[in-house]
Parts: structure tokens; C-alpha cells; sequence
């Protein structure tokens, strides 16, 4: 059996990111929610 590899932090952000940028339904989310939190805080 191989042994497992543990990632590193950093290596774990990358692959995240990688992951959002590939998915657009994801990152409109995020940017909707982005938005409403600055909405909030203008009032």
C-alpha cells in the first residue's frame, strides 16, 4: 500500500482555488454574497 502524502496548507488553498475558478455557479455565488455583505454594512 502507498503511504498517503498530507498536503500542506498551502497546497490545499491552491487546489481550492482551482477548483472555484472552473466553477462559475459557484463563484456567482460568492460574489452575490460579497455584494449583499457591502450592501448591509452601506446602510
Amino acid at each position: 500500500m502507498r503511504k498517503m502524502r498530507k498536503r500542506t496548507f498551502q497546497e490545499l488553498v491552491l487546489e481550492n482555488k482551482q477548483q472555484l475558478m472552473n466553477d462559475r455557479e459557484a463563484l456567482e455565488r460568492i460574489e452575490d454574497r460579497i455584494e449583499q455583505k457591502r450592501l448591509n454594512k452601506a446602510e
